[in-house]
């Protein structure tokens, strides 16, 4: 971020990163030191951070809330304050009741309401109003999370091109899971805002990029999507930890006072250690009851290893958590009671917070870590216990439903819903020798050091300002009203024009069938008064075929190119371009139509000079799964037949590669052309654009990368532009 001096950073999340408490009638703040706190505090940037979030509790006193104000603007903490209703329907309602459970595919938990959603737009909205009250062009936006998914989207009504990050720090759940919630598409459009939506892992992504083509039938390219024109960029940035304060934190006086402090009190035993939240995503229950048959199974480690359990209380005042924590405690007491000594208790149980410097110390002593979600968006104990081990060994037990399990290949990996694996990885884990812990460990520790928390950040920022760079370079290619009035004031002054129009896309919409995409009688109108100028020439250059053009556009004074040029229809008459050779239609139009069998919704169009396979009915899904096939098995034959394949909107096509529109249109020049105009939308038109002389104006439809000059972004500008050439006389 070199080129930020006196810009800002303005972060966004639910919660602010400290905590404000009332000692004797005076206000406390206490620092976090949570991963995204300590992340962001750890970026290096010239640029002013801002933080702005809810202080996590009801603060309803003006004076109080003025003192706050005050206090945390020192710090560059703008505090957004919630009604108690707010923080029952929005942040206890839809954000932890509706969106946590489906999120963690605990669809039996989701509790829906529609005061919920309600109120979850507008916190949302309040968010917004205070990012916007601080705003100013060139800054940069961060929001953060699940409780503010709509924030983009209100951003970008407001400020259309400002930098928008997003980072979701939980798991975005399967498309068959999110379709249910009843708000998706809205969420979806607020998520669709950002410039960049960060993710910790692929399938995260995966997921995410899937219910934006099911659900809004909108089109990613790779990792790109072109979204009420701007780019959406989505990424993967694994968050790590600070991992030298945690690795430098035996050395600390006060830890390695906590370190001898259980080293006495847990004696020889080894010790598996668990710290969570308590929440039924983290699967506490599992675990313990896993151990309890660990112990029934292997009783030579019975009074030879401890479990100590951690749990940090959570919700207590939720009916679900309530009846967790009953269910722990219950099995807890089962185990305890049916196996314990007089020196020894199996379980060692903590309902509350340990601070830094006792987890810590836990963490250097424990023989195992066993985490096991059932499912976690990434799990950062993990990384924590790991980056700890200064000089001591231990082993890590991972669920792979937690995301760092993507990244820490060397724990041992288990199924947290089987208990049996669960019980196995304990003993094997007790039993592991030393040389393999420390070569486990040692790779361990050199990912989490290489992934830590300041490279998430800074790679998460540096891919932000990257895309936020190439929408300002697409930006700069949009038609301008500017741009247009010089348009205008060529064409006025020109003698000779030549006038290229693509047909689909262009002139007019695409369809789902595409015979239904007949023109209008605004298109009819339109080309019928351009042509009647004398000084133009237009022409149609399409990828359709013959009939439907002719029927179409035959009485139009126009010339018309049917399938990429391979047919001119002029004085009524339709001459071929090329040399037909059908042969080659015999080898692939079974391979097409084989595809065509196996993907329902799809069909064939064969076309004089080309056969086309169109899949915009077809789930998008397998639609692309066959895509990729066909294209596998359409390689080798057209490579030998020496044919095109073309990648379309919703279709593939095979074509004879000495076909195209290029070639087409650079037979149409002549010298004493001054100004020429050439419109289309796809890969097609591209050949038409770099073919084309380097004074003729070129314009995309549709944004994204392109040979042409200028951009608009649909057929409707296309038809409004055309409009103003033949009314430039007005215009001008």
């Amino acid at each position: 971020m070199t080129n930020e001096k006196k810009k800002k950073l303005i972060i966004a999340s639910c919660r602010l990163p400290l905590k404000i408490s009332e000692n004797d009638q005076k206000l406390e703040f206490t620092k976090s030191e949570g991963g995204l706190a300590t992340g962001l505090h750890s970026l290096e940037t010239e640029a002013e951070k801002i933080w702005i979030g809810w202080p996590g509790k009801e603060v309803a006193d003006p004076e109080v809330q003025h003192q706050i104000v005050s206090e945390l603007s020192k710090m560059n903490i703008i505090p957004v304050f919630l009604s108690s209703y707010q923080i029952t329907s929005f942040y206890e309602g839809y954000s932890n009741s509706t969106l946590w459970p489906m999120f963690h595919y605990f669809y039996i938990y989701t509790h829906y309401e529609k005061s919920y959603w309600e109120s979850y737009v507008e916190v949302n909205r309040l968010f917004c109003d205070k990012i916007a009250s601080v705003y100013s062009k060139g800054d940069i936006i961060w929001v953060h999370d699940y409780q503010l998914m709509l924030v983009p989207g209100m951003l970008r009504q407001r400020f259309p091109d400002a930098c928008i990050g997003f980072f979701l720090h939980i798991p975005f759940p399967s498309y068959e899971l999110f379709r249910i919630l009843p708000e998706r598409r809205e969420i979806l459009k607020g998520l669709l805002g950002s410039t960049l939506i960060g993710f910790h892992t692929t399938d995260y992504m995966r997921h995410f990029i899937s219910s934006v083509y099911r659900i809004l039938d909108l089109d990613f390219k790779v990792d790109t999507i072109v979204y009420r024109n701007h780019y959406v960029r989505v990424g993967i940035f694994p968050m790590g930890i600070n991992y030298n304060r945690f690795y430098r934190a035996s050395e600390q006086k006060n830890i390695r006072k906590h370190i001898e402090e259980f080293k006495s009190q847990y004696g020889r035993t080894k010790i598996i250690l668990s710290v969570d939240r308590l929440d039924y995503s983290k699967g506490i229950l599992h675990r313990v009851k896993a151990f309890g048959q660990f112990l029934e199974e292997y009783p030579a480690f019975r009074k030879k290893v401890t479990l100590v359990l951690i749990v940090a209380p959570s919700r207590a005042s939720v009916e679900k958590y309530q009846d967790l924590k009953m269910k722990i405690d219950k099995t807890i007491g089962n185990i305890n009671g049916r196996f314990s000594d007089v020196d020894w208790i199996p379980i060692h149980y903590f309902y509350r917070s340990f601070d830094f410097e006792q987890l810590a110390a836990l963490y250097y002593i424990a023989d195992v870590a066993l985490i096991t979600p059932l499912r976690d968006g990434m799990n950062l104990i993990a990384k924590e216990y790991v980056a700890t081990k200064k000089n001591a060994t231990g082993v890590l037990i991972l669920s792979e439903m937690a995301g760092s399990s993507i990244e820490l290949k060397d724990a041992i990996i288990v199924n947290p819903n089987n208990l049996v694996e669960i019980k196995d990885a304990i003993r094997n884990a007790l039993l592991m020798p030393g040389a393999e812990k420390r070569m486990r460990l040692k790779n361990l520790q050199r990912i989490v050091k290489s992934q830590n928390v300041s490279k998430w950040s800074d790679d998460f920022i540096q891919k932000l300002l990257h895309a936020r760079n190439e929408q300002q370079s697409l930006n700069r290619k949009l038609l301008t009203k500017r741009k247009t009035h010089q348009i205008l004031s060529d064409y006025y002054r020109a003698q000779s024009r030549l006038i290229l129009l693509d047909y689909d896309g262009t002139l007019v919409g695409f369809s789902r069938t595409p015979s239904r995409a007949a023109p209008d009688e605004e298109v009819k109108k339109l080309l019928q008064k351009l042509a009647a100028d004398q000084a133009n020439r237009i022409v149609i250059m399409s990828g359709r075929d013959q009939t439907s053009l002719e029927k179409w556009l035959g009485k139009l004074p126009v010339k018309i190119f049917a399938e990429h040029g391979a047919f001119l229809w002029e004085n009524n008459v339709w001459n071929a371009i090329h040399e037909e050779n059908f042969l080659w239609k015999d080898e692939i139009k079974p391979i097409m139509n084989f595809i065509v069998h196996l993907t329902p919704g799809s069909f064939m169009e064969e076309k004089r000079t080309s056969l086309v396979w169109h899949y915009r009915n077809a789930d998008i899904w397998l639609a692309e799964l066959r895509e990729k096939q066909l294209m596998d098995m359409l390689v080798l034959p057209c490579s030998r037949l020496s044919l095109q394949i073309m990648r379309g909107s919703k279709n593939l096509e095979v074509k004879m590669a000495d076909v195209n529109k290029g070639i087409a249109s650079r037979g149409l020049i002549k010298d004493n052309d001054d100004f020429i105009l050439a419109i289309g939308d796809d890969q097609t038109d591209e050949d038409m654009f770099s073919f084309l002389p380097a004074h003729a104006v070129t314009i995309r439809v549709g944004y994204g990368q392109t040979r042409a000059k200028f951009l608009v972004n649909s057929y409707h500008d296309v038809r409004r532009f055309l409009f103003q050439l033949i009314n430039t006389k007005n215009t001008l």
